[in-house]
């Protein structure tokens, strides 16, 4: 599809990372959902491409790219119709490296962002915790001072990555009780080494992401120094607030992906069945549902490259980042149940790609707000939102 976002650079280095991930990834992935892990050389390999820096400064190995080069690297991971592979690598390169590469001082950068960037490290991002998901006014995960070192107490659940990862850009309470409303302030970033005496990983199975290595971690008096602070001092609570929206907009594109697998293999499934001597991509019923789910994902596609543009140009979206994150992620289930239901028992099969791609959708509507978070957030701006005052909103 011809877009005012892409140009020719692009689409070669769309081609080029669809060859590399038919080589490297596709003839092993359903290997590592079984495995529940992204094993380390294959990170090793991704660095050694560029692929898991390509936001980040040339100072610490990355690439210095616009960001619609990683909308097309996005896509084209979403493409390759493993949830738990795609929720792996973005976490480590757009989410958890996200915030050394923001307000990391030089030496976190060059100890932990330069070896991320490089395959050589992985990391992952821990904020929820078993009482506190998308209320970040709620975590309890605690880091005390003493000394030249930080105190963490806590557990934090649902970390992609948490089985594999070096190390951990942990939110951590180090305001008692936060110095807010509703204790919004008094959070901090730390970055956790995972082989730090009271780290303890447990594995938690889940639906589907299943190479996203995921698990609950707990810390039990983990001495912390206190220079793997990221940026200031009980700021952590805004720092979210805005890698958020790049999570989100993260999130919408490798939806994107995602969907454009499943309508491929629908559409190949179509064309290769017959019922009663006729394909069954000649049966009317069937066509129009199609044409719905690739209408939708033709509008979703707009919304979320717009969105893009919209962060590149330096402004921070949040209300169009909410908006791609939902409309995507909630079509996404909707096309998986539609390709499951319209391939019958084949569809059925856990084994399909139609089963993998509907247990995996459903988790991105969780991940970085739910989607119930993401329509009161859109609802209360709408809502608030001056009246228009413009002569022919006064005509009217």
């Amino acid at each position: 599809m011809r877009s005012p976002y892409f140009d020719d650079g692009h689409a070669a280095f769309r081609e080029e990372v669809r060859a590399f991930l038919a080589a490297e990834v596709m003839p092993y992935a359903a290997r590592w959902e079984e495995q529940d892990t992204v094993p380390a050389p294959v990170w090793k390999l991704l660095g050694e491409h560029g692929y898991l820096g390509l936001l980040y400064p040339r100072a610490v190995g990355g690439g210095e790219r616009d960001l619609f080069t990683s909308v097309v690297f996005l896509e084209e991971l979403g493409r390759t119709g493993f949830g738990g592979l795609r929720a792996a690598v973005s976490v480590h390169a757009y989410m958890a490296t996200h915030y050394l590469s923001w307000v990391g001082g030089p030496d976190l950068c060059r100890e932990y962002l330069a070896p991320a960037v490089r395959g050589e490290r992985v990391a992952a991002l821990a904020i929820t915790e078993p009482g506190a998901g998308a209320d970040l006014s709620g975590l309890a995960t605690t880091a005390v001072r003493d000394g030249d070192h930080f105190v963490v107490e806590g557990t934090k659940s649902m970390v992609s990555n948490a089985m594999t990862a070096d190390f951990l850009v942990t939110a951590v309470r180090t305001a008692p009780g936060g110095a807010g409303p509703r204790g919004a302030t008094g959070l901090s970033l730390l970055v956790i080494d995972t082989s730090l005496p009271g780290v303890t990983r447990t594995p938690q199975r889940t639906l589907g992401w299943r190479s996203a290595g995921t698990a609950t971690v707990t810390f039990d008096a983990v001495r912390v120094p206190a220079g793997r602070l990221i940026g200031r001092l009980d700021n952590g609570f805004y720092y979210l607030m805005r890698g958020l929206q790049l999570e989100r907009l993260v999130a919408a594109t490798l939806a994107l992906g995602g969907m454009d697998r499943s309508l491929d293999e629908l559409r190949a499934f179509l064309r290769a069945r017959e019922v009663a001597g006729e394909e069954l991509a000649h049966k009317q019923a069937l066509v129009h549902r199609v044409a719905d789910l690739a209408t939708e994902l033709a509008a979703a596609r707009q919304l979320v490259h717009h969105t893009a543009w919209l962060y590149e140009q330096g402004e921070l979206p949040a209300v169009e980042c909410s908006m791609a994150k939902l409309h995507t992620t909630e079509l996404a289930c909707r096309l998986a149940d539609t390709a499951l239901q319209l391939q019958g028992s084949h569809g059925y099969l856990e084994t399909s790609c139609a089963a993998r791609a509907q247990r995996d959708a459903r988790a991105a509507t969780i991940a970085a707000g739910p989607s119930e978070v993401m329509r009161d957030l859109i609802g209360r701006a709408v809502l608030n939102r001056p009246a228009d005052r413009s002569p022919s909103a006064r005509g009217n």
